[in-house]
């Protein structure tokens, strides 16, 4: 069971998604908009947020930024867009996830599902890890702290963005191909498009500024992180 806020101005929306989560055995909460949401994210503690985008008083986005400042909690975004630039800004605010309005609510149910199998599995494996550490260059990976440093400084990365590059490094001098990352990543019931790699793969060269080139493309195959 999991303890899941919903957050919509609309409130067939919200009603619509309380129904099936409550009837898979989730506690539900709701809120009406951005302010709402992070009052409540303070009040309570929440396994995963369902977040629109379009909202009155702080928009989803907004809202997204300002929980990362305090909380690492899983956030999958809903939207009636789905332009690149709009996946991008999701992903960079630090969302988990992102759906396109009109959704079918057992593929929502599916997607926190997923996102809380990922997440629950990183935990785990974190606690269990020895200290793990990879550095080229200025790049340094610490896999215990889930940590990245270019040249001395923290690099700001979301938590997927993390697990993408931990992945590359891990494979590194591997031609890795597009559905092979997705699956390493995402995992196997991942219900997204290629796009979600490439939005990813463009954000994280961003991050890792001069060491942006380490992950190199290979047309038609997909990825391959070089040393």
């Amino acid at each position: 069971m999991y303890h899941i806020l919903i957050v919509d101005d609309e409130e067939k929306i919200r009603q619509l998604v309380k129904k099936y989560a409550a009837f898979e055995g989730h506690q539900i909460r709701e809120a009406e908009n951005g302010m709402d949401a992070l009052e409540q994210c303070v009040r309570h503690q929440f396994d995963i947020v369902v977040m629109d985008v379009m909202m009155p008083e702080l928009d989803g986005f907004s809202a997204v930024k300002e929980l990362r400042k305090t909380s690492d909690v899983p956030v999958i975004m809903l939207s009636a867009r789905g332009e690149e630039y709009d996946r991008i800004h999701g992903f960079e605010a630090g969302v988990d996830d992102y759906v396109v309005k009109p959704f079918s609510p057992k593929e929502l149910m599916m997607r926190i599902d997923a996102v809380m199998k990922r997440v629950r599995s990183a935990q785990g494996s974190a606690e269990s890890a020895a200290h793990d550490v990879y550095e080229t260059g200025g790049l340094k990976v610490d896999f215990t702290a889930r940590l990245v440093q270019v040249d001395g400084g923290k690099a700001a990365l979301s938590p997927k963005e993390y697990d993408l590059l931990a992945y590359l490094v891990r494979n590194r001098g591997i031609a890795l191909g597009r559905e092979q990352i997705l699956t390493g990543v995402w995992g196997y019931d991942f219900f997204g498009d290629d796009r979600t790699l490439d939005t990813h793969i463009k954000m994280l060269r961003k991050s890792l500024g001069a060491y942006s080139d380490r992950i190199v493309t290979l047309r038609g195959t997909g990825y391959r992180f070089d040393e």
